[in-house]
């Protein structure tokens, strides 16, 4: 577990309810940042086997893990016990599981009135489809953004899950309990909050809502336009060796860079940045051009210049791209590479996360280090189940 005299959420008691994808994500980031956080997993999550190995997923590295059974009463009890010293609880149910399972928010805000209850949910708690089965593809369409990803004349490229479910979900989430917990320290009154993909993947295309309104940005003509692969300063191109560069020279300077490096300065076809018609044509010539050198060699010419260029590169090129090796952008837990907890202070350090724990790891732990009593009956139960007993 984090050492509780470091990080900037030092000090702060979460309760996570095992979910799967942004809910996750947004109890990582809580852990990486200091706080200690408790995975509540399913009692049927349990191995009864030895696992020798860490967990492999990284998002639930940093805290601990107790299995509690939530379908009996005295495992809704215990759980409640926990929730009295919590300072938040983020869970990731569709609409009205908690509250069936006698731990909704009124309830635990009963126990705890500073508690801040964390939910996340695809389409919100409420709204037309507040019931209904979703992914972050279907929460991204609904918000307005997935239509916009894509080159002219294709269908929509999904973005990974990296829009719905991390950056408009578990981002959000994260930051919606930080908001809560920062307020209840005036006001000493918890609350709900609500973050719904859908929302977060709304607001995270704010911008592109304020080019709509001054006309720089067609909604009906995808790929055509600045930032979605329509101009031909600011897209990926192949080279030689059938890897790829990108290209972001949007401001007059860095495309004047850009066409001094690539032999094209004074050319009167890209004299005119900012003219539309021109974009498919120019386009086709910087295709051309880009092919005849490998992504090194490229690499060699634009590096360290004003260009705004990059390498494309896969997960373990990033690793150990010289850049990222320099900032330690990449760790390693338990032989599993993988991404820093994010960002960095210059006073309260982030530590070292502790591997992924496995369902049930530390139920004992957590009971006595969080004043439960009659650990040894719970456990003999079942009502709380510790791996390998």
């Amino acid at each position: 577990m984090n050492n509780p005299s470091r990080g900037p959420l030092a000090g702060y008691k979460i309760i996570e309810i095992a979910g799967i994808g942004p809910g996750p994500f947004a109890a990582m980031m809580l852990s990486d940042m200091g706080a200690e956080v408790v995975r509540v997993e399913r009692v049927q999550a349990v191995r009864d086997a030895p696992v020798s190995s860490a967990h492999w997923d990284v998002m639930l590295r940093g805290r601990k893990n107790i299995a509690i059974d939530l379908k009996h009463p005295d495992g809704v009890e215990t759980l409640l016990q926990l929730v009295a010293s919590a300072d938040a609880l983020i869970e990731g149910f569709r609409p009205g599981v908690m509250e069936r399972l006698g731990i909704g928010p009124d309830v635990c805000l009963a126990r705890n009135k500073k508690l801040v209850f964390g939910r996340m949910t695809g389409w919100g708690q409420d709204g037309p489809y507040a019931n209904s089965a979703g992914h972050d593809l279907n929460y991204i369409s609904l918000a307005g953004a997935l239509a916009h990803f894509g080159r002219a004349g294709q269908a929509p490229v999904p973005p990974l899950n990296m829009v719905g479910d991390f950056g408009g979900g578990g981002m959000l989430l994260a930051y919606g309990v930080v908001c809560a917990l920062l307020e209840s320290q005036r006001s000493g009154l918890g609350q709900v909050v609500d973050a719904a993909m859908v929302d977060g993947s709304a607001i995270l295309m704010s911008m592109f809502w304020g080019l709509k309104n001054i006309g720089m940005h067609d909604e009906n003509s995808r790929g055509t336009n600045l930032l979605d692969t329509g101009a031909h300063f600011y897209d990926v191109y192949e080279c030689k060796d059938k890897k790829y560069i990108s290209i972001g020279s949007i401001e007059p300077q860095f495309y004047a860079e850009l066409l001094r490096l690539i032999g094209l300065t004074g050319d009167s076809d890209f004299s005119a940045q900012l003219d539309k018609t021109m974009w498919p044509k120019l386009k086709a010539r910087l295709v051309e051009i880009f092919l005849t050198k490998s992504r090194e060699e490229w690499c060699k010419i634009m590096e360290g210049t004003d260009v705004c260029f990059a390498p494309v590169l896969t997960m373990s090129e990033a690793a150990e791209h010289p850049n990222n090796v320099a900032r330690k952008t990449f760790i390693e837990i338990a032989g599993a590479v993988q991404p820093a907890p994010a960002p960095r202070f210059s006073r309260t350090t982030v530590p070292m996360p502790d591997a992924p724990a496995h369902a049930g790891a530390h139920s004992r732990e957590i009971l006595t280090k969080w004043g439960i009593k009659n650990i040894d009956e719970l456990l003999a139960r079942g009502i709380v189940k510790e791996l390998f007993s």
